[in-house]
């Protein structure tokens, strides 16, 4: 891809922090105010870093939570670039992420919203609509679905992760292997040593996790706090299989009436 110019001299982070603004609250009984993270009818984040990761188990709305800042950078709540809209949202059911941004504030310094909002389950549509965009153009397309499934996804953040901007990215390893993972590591460590690239990334990846110089943030039924990788359940878990598959498996496997 062809070099943007420059839109700052500042480093990342660009998005400082955002709030919740409770008076913009319908009903804190409805999805997704009435998850733990906004318990107290209050809700903060700052962003420190410029690679900042966000784990937590499925459910805790760590996707939603994404997909309203990506809202608040300007981004379709599918992901894409700025402007795209991958996919038809006469059949879209689930406008959460858009509407808990409407109830967030966001500070910027300065307002650096260029970069790409990254959805795993919806990666297929993007690359398509990349190609065709493309083809419309006149221009080679990507191809990005020509590789596997996870050397396109390699691809993909090699090729639209090198730019001055801020890079939303959920799940991101769903289609790599450790070993892309670590390819991927080594696209974050570049994006952070470059000063400028913001990361807001959530992941299940214990390797990803361990980005180094990345501040890392767990929800659970308590909240959303800061955190060290190695205290995350999916460390924790991988370190007893790693110990003792064996022991691990026969009491992961017991059922409830064993």
């Amino acid at each position: 891809m062809a070099p943007r110019k420059q839109l700052t001299r500042l480093k990342a982070p660009y998005l400082k922090r955002i709030l919740l603004e409770p008076s913009r609250v319908a009903d804190w009984e409805k999805y997704p105010w009435s998850l733990p993270i906004f318990r107290g009818q209050e809700f903060q984040l700052e962003f420190t870093t410029p690679i900042t990761i966000i784990v937590g188990e499925n459910g805790t709305g760590k996707s939603t939570l994404l997909e309203a800042i990506g809202a608040l950078a300007g981004y379709d709540e599918a992901g894409g670039g700025k402007g795209y809209m991958p996919i038809d949202h006469s059949r879209a059911v689930d406008k959460s992420g858009a509407a808990l941004a409407g109830t967030l504030r966001g500070h910027w310094l300065p307002k650096v919203t260029a970069g790409w909002f990254f959805r795993a389950e919806s990666f297929y549509s993007v690359a398509r609509y990349l190609d065709q965009a493309a083809l419309d153009a006149g221009e080679a397309p990507p191809d990005f679905l020509s590789w596997s499934h996870g050397e396109g996804f390699i691809r993909f953040f090699e090729e639209r992760c090198r730019r001055q901007g801020i890079y939303i990215l959920d799940e991101p390893e769903s289609a790599l292997s450790p070993t892309r993972q670590i390819e991927l590591l080594k696209l974050l460590r570049r994006m952070d040593q470059s000063g400028m690239a913001q990361v807001i990334m959530a992941t299940h990846s214990p390797l990803l996790m361990a980005c180094p110089g990345a501040r890392l943030f767990r929800v659970s039924r308590f909240g959303l706090d800061p955190t060290d990788f190695s205290d995350t359940d999916h460390f924790r878990m991988l370190r007893d299989f790693c110990i003792d598959p064996e022991a691990f498996m026969e009491e992961a496997l017991r059922e409830d009436d064993e």
